[in-house]
């Protein structure tokens, strides 16, 4: 039996702030699911009999809305993301036939071949996020690609992108020449400067990158 090849999936990151994401399931995966969405702004809606405790405490809190039943067709009616994360081969056909005409975007968890877009593996620096996919060949790759990276970009990383922030606000404001503004931002993402970061510590980072702020702006 010759192994199926790998897809050439299109990599994005999507705005759902607002939007209605529809979770099938209440165990905890589907749990596991729902805190990316909560966390990006996405209206979540959870369809299942039962909740876990933690898909409990969400809806207490307001950040979930509870359909205490099965999945009916119909349920996903103007929904942007799609999450089946339940265990029955018959309701997860339903999502997918239910899925193709409206249109959502579906993920059937663990089952890439029902699946429209599949979720990665990802790493959370504050502002930054390293997305890692292999296709749907080896999930468990991915997460031990996404292990290695998150001990190589430390917290100090994140610490490091909020400066940056501040310092390219202050920058847009203060330095009028484009392209000396230009070049002190990418001075500020330079190798160099990574280097300084890893191996000297956050503290020399910063630093180094407000001497080079104060020396482009005009007295």
């Amino acid at each position: 039996m010759r192994p199926s090849p790998s897809k050439n999936y299109y990599p994005a990151f999507l705005d759902i702030t607002g939007k209605k994401c529809v979770v099938i399931g209440g165990g905890r995966v589907a749990e596991r699911k729902c805190s990316p969405l909560i966390r990006a702004g996405a209206r979540v809606v959870v369809i299942s009999p039962k909740l876990t405790q933690g898909l409990e405490a969400f809806r207490k809190k307001g950040l979930i809305s509870h359909i205490g039943r099965l999945y009916r067709r119909g349920d996903m009616k103007s929904a942007f993301v799609v999450i089946a994360a339940t265990d029955s081969r018959e309701i997860n056909l339903k999502v997918v036939a239910d899925a193709a005409i409206h249109h959502a975007l579906l993920n059937v968890v663990d089952n890439p071949p029902l699946c429209n877009f599949i979720v990665p593996s990802v790493l959370r620096r504050g502002p930054l996020t390293i997305a890692i996919s292999t296709g749907g060949v080896s999930p468990a790759m991915a997460r031990t690609i996404r292990k290695s990276l998150e001990e190589l970009y430390s917290t100090e990383l994140s610490k490091y992108l909020r400066l940056l922030n501040t310092i390219r606000t202050k920058a847009m404001r203060e330095i009028p020449d484009k392209r000396k503004r230009s070049a002190l931002l990418k001075g500020l993402a330079s190798q160099e400067i990574m280097r300084v970061l890893f191996q000297r510590g956050f503290r020399e980072a910063r630093k180094a990158a407000l001497t080079s702020l104060h020396a482009m702006i005009p007295h």
